[in-house]
C-alpha cells in the first residue's frame, strides 16, 4: 500500500489526490480522537493488580536482575531473547504480579510496619554489618548506591516486604509435620533396590527385512503429518549499522597510535599482582603494626596475634581495576614485592597490605592490532552517519526503488536468503547464521507478504535493517518420494521397538512364572546382569535413569521392561528394596520436616494468591510489556 502511494505520489494529480486524503484523515482524527498521542504514549505499567501498578522500569529491572543472577549461576551469558525462550519474562511478571496481590491484601487489612520495625530489620541484615558485627552507615549507603536506590525508597520497599512476610507467616506459620509424612520423604530419598536385569538389543529384534511398497505406504499415511514441510520464504535484506558504513582504510595511522596510545591497557593482559592484607579496628591499631613490622615483626604473626587464618589473609590476585576498594587498590600497586604498605583507609577499615606475587603486563604491539583499532575508530565515526544514510535510502524507497539498486547505490551489502522458515532454518533444516536482528526480522516478514513495502526494523546495536519478502513457499505435506529414506529410517526403528516389547513381555511372563534371570537370559542369547545399590531417578551401569524410575515403581519380585535408548529394551525383575531406620532426632530428619513445611507453606501461599487474584482486578498491558523488553513476542 505504501508502495503504491509512492509511486501515485510522483504526479502532480496523484499529489492533489493524497493531500486531499490526509486532510479528510485529520479531519478523522479531530473528530473521534487520537487518545494517546495526547495523554502522552502509551500506558507506562505492565500490569495493574487492583490500585497497585507495576511499572515498565520495575519490570525491566526485575527481569535483568534474575538474567544476571541466572549469569552468574551457570557462569554463562544469556542474551534477551534466550531468557524469554526459557521463559524468565513470565516468570518474572509472575513475580511481581504476586506480590503487588499481597500489597494490595494487606492494604486491604490495613496492615502497616513502623519506622521502628523496618530500622531493626536493616540493621539486623549481615550485609550492612561490618567486621566488628555493627551496623555501618558506609557499608549501607554503599548498597544502596550500587543497586541504584535511595534511601526513602529502599525503606519503602522493605516496609512492603514485611507486610507481604506477615500475611505468608500468617497463612503457614510453623506447621506440624505427620509421621506418614517424614516416613514417606525418607523413603524417597534413601530406598535403595537391587534389580536383575538384560538388556535386549537391535540383534534380539532379529532381521528386519526391508518394507514393502505397501507397508512403507501405509506408515507414511500415518504419519503424514509429521513429514510436513514448512513455510518457507525468500527475503531481500539490507543492514545499515556503523560496521556497514565503517571505512577502516580512510583512518590515518596518526589517529590510530593515539587510540592505541589511550588505550594500550586493553590491548593484552594487565599488571596483576597478588595480595595479602590485615584489617585493623582503628587507625591506631594499624600504625602500631607498621611500626612492629619495620622492626622485624613477620606480617604471618601479626595476621595470627589478630586470628586471621592463611586462607583469610589471602586477598586474592587481580588486575589494579579489578580490585572493589580504591584505596586498596593503590596502597597495593605502589609496593614492592614482598614489602608491607604504609596504613590505608580502606572501606571496610583500616588495613595492611602486602604483594606477593607480581606478574608482569604483557602489550600487543601496535603492528599487531592497527587493523582491529583502525575499524573501532571507523565505525565509531560512522556512527553519526547512520540517520543520514538512513533518509537517503527512505527517500529512495519512496521513489519505489528496490532494495539491490539501492545497495549498490550506498556501497552497502544486500543480503540474499533463498529460503527460510519461521524457525530460522534452511531447507536442509540448518540454522541460518548471521540472519540480522532474526527474531525481529523473522517475526516481521513472516507477517508481511510479497510487494509490500515494509518500514525498517531498529537494530538492538543502533541503526536499521529493511527487508523485502521476494518470494513464498507456502507449507505443505511431502510426498512419499521426498521423504523416503526418512520414512523408511522410522519404519525400521518403529518395527524393532514393536518386536523387542513383545520380546520384552515374553521373558517379564517367564520371570514373573518362577524362572530365573541367568536361565530367560541364557535362552535369549543376551547376558543376565544385577544391579545394586540403585537410587530413584538415577541411572547406573546399563541402566537409563528412565529404566531405574520404572524399577522403583514395580513391587519387589515382580518384573517389568522400559525402553532404554532408541533401539533397546531392558527387562527386569526387583529382586530387594531398603530402607535405612528413620532416626527421628537426626540433622536429616529436621531437613526433611523443613522440606515438608516449605513445600506445604509454598502450597498454602499459592492458594491464597489464587483466591485473592479472583477477588482482585488483574490487568496485564501487553503492549508495554513487549515494550519493556525491546520488542517482540
Amino acid at each position: 500500500m505504501l508502495q503504491g502511494l509512492r509511486k501515485v505520489g510522483q504526479g502532480l494529480v496523484g499529489k492533489i489526490v493524497i493531500t486531499v486524503l490526509f486532510g479528510i484523515l485529520i479531519v478523522s482524527f479531530a473528530i473521534w480522537g487520537i487518545g494517546d498521542i495526547f495523554r502522552g504514549g502509551p500506558r507506562n505499567w505492565v500490569a495493574r493488580v487492583g490500585d497497585t501498578e507495576i511499572s515498565t522500569d520495575q519490570f525491566r529491572t526485575a527481569f535483568n536482575n534474575q538474567v544476571q543472577r541466572l549469569n552468574r549461576q551457570f557462569r554463562g551469558r544469556l542474551t534477551t531473547e534466550q531468557a524469554r525462550a526459557f521463559g524468565v519474562d513470565r516468570q518474572v511478571l509472575s513475580q511481581l504480579v504476586n506480590e503487588a496481590v499481597l500489597d494490595e491484601r494487606a492494604r486491604q487489612l490495613g496492615l502497616s510496619v513502623s519506622d521502628e520495625l523496618v530500622a531493626r530489620w536493616v540493621r539486623e541484615q549481615p550485609m550492612f554489618q561490618g567486621q566488628d558485627g555493627q551496623f555501618s552507615r558506609v557499608l549501607f549507603e554503599n548498597v544502596l548506591r550500587e543497586s541504584g536506590l535511595t534511601e526513602a525508597g529502599f525503606v519503602r520497599e522493605q516496609r512492603t516486604a514485611i507486610a507481604r512476610t506477615h500475611i505468608a507467616e500468617a497463612m503457614a506459620g510453623v506447621l506440624p509435620v505427620p509421621a506418614a509424612a517424614r516416613e514417606a520423604f525418607h523413603r524417597l530419598g534413601t530406598e535403595r533396590r537391587t534389580a536383575a536385569y538384560l538388556i535386549l538389543g537391535p540383534a534380539a529384534a532379529g532381521e528386519i527385512p526391508a518394507p514393502t511398497p505397501e507397508q512403507l505406504e501405509a506408515f507414511y499415511a500415518e504419519r503424514k503429518s509429521s513429514f510436513r514441510a514448512p513455510e518457507y520464504r525468500a527475503l531481500s535484506v539490507l543492514v545499515l549499522d556503523a560496521a556497514a558504513l565503517a571505512r577502516p582504510e580512510t583512518v590515518p595511522d596518526t589517529d590510530a597510535r593515539r587510540r592505541y596510545e589511550e588505550k594500550k591497557e586493553s590491548f593484552g593482559t594487565p599488571e596483576r599482582r597478588t595480595v595479602q592484607q590485615i584489617v585493623f579496628p582503628s587507625r591506631e591499631e594499624a600504625e602500631a603494626a607498621a611500626a612492629r613490622i619495620k622492626e622485624g615483626a613477620p606480617f604471618e604473626a601479626l595476621a595470627a596475634e589478630r586470628g586471621v587464618s592463611a586462607q583469610d589473609l589471602e586477598l586474592g590476585t587481580f588486575a589494579k581495576a579489578e580490585m572493589l576498594d580504591p584505596a586498596v587498590a593503590e596502597a597495593a600497586f605502589a609496593v614492592q614485592p614482598g614489602e608491607v604498605s604504609s596504613p590505608v583507609q580502606g572501606r571496610f577499615g583500616n588495613v595492611l597490605v602486602r604483594v606477593t606475587l607480581v606478574q608482569p603486563e604483557s602489550v600487543r604491539p601496535f603492528e599487531e592490532v592497527a587493523g582491529e583499532i583502525k575499524r573501532q575508530l571507523a565505525q565509531e565515526r560512522a556512527r553519526t552517519e547512520i540517520d543520514r544514510v538512513h533518509d537517503e535510502i527512505e527517500d529512495l524507497r519512496a521513489g519505489a526503488r528496490p532494495l539491490a539498486d539501492i545497495a549498490r547505490e550506498k556501497n552497502l551489502t544486500l543480503v540474499a536468503i533463498p529460503a527460510v522458515d519461521q524457525a530460522g532454518r534452511d531447507k536442509g533444516g540448518n540454522p541460518i547464521q548471521n540472519l540480522p536482528e532474526s527474531q525481529s526480522l523473522l517475526q516481521a516478514a513472516f507477517a508481511s507478504d510479497i510487494g509490500v513495502d515494509n518500514e525498517p526494523l531498529r537494530a538492538r546495536e543502533g541503526g536499521y535493517v529493511w527487508f523485502d519478502v521476494t518470494a513464498i513457499d507456502p507449507a505443505r505435506e511431502k510426498t512419499l518420494d521426498e521423504v523416503r529414506v526418512e520414512a523408511e529410517r522410522q519404519w525400521r526403528e518403529n518395527e524393532v521397538s514393536q518386536r523387542l516389547a513383545e520380546k520384552a513381555r515374553q521373558i517379564v511372563e517367564r520371570l514373573d512364572n518362577g524362572e530365573a534371570p541367568e536361565a530367560v537370559a541364557a535362552s535369549t542369547g543376551v547376558e543376565a546382569k544385577t544391579a545394586s545399590d540403585l537410587a530413584r531417578r538415577t541411572a547406573k551401569d546399563d541402566l537409563a535413569a528412565e529404566v531405574v524410575t520404572r524399577i522403583f515403581t514395580t513391587p519387589v519380585g515382580k518384573s517389568g521392561s522400559a525402553a532404554s535408548g532408541p533401539e533397546s529394551r531392558a527387562v527386569f525383575k526387583v529382586m530387594a528394596a531398603s530402607v535405612p531406620p528413620l532416626m527421628t532426632t537426626t540433622q536429616q530428619v529436621q531437613q526433611i520436616e523443613n522440606q515438608f513445611r516449605d513445600g506445604v507453606a509454598d502450597t498454602l501461599l499459592a492458594e491464597y494468591i489464587a483466591q485473592a487474584q479472583s477477588q482482585i482486578a488483574v490487568t496485564i498491558n501487553q503492549q508495554a510489556l513487549q515494550a519493556a523488553l525491546g520488542g517482540g513476542g
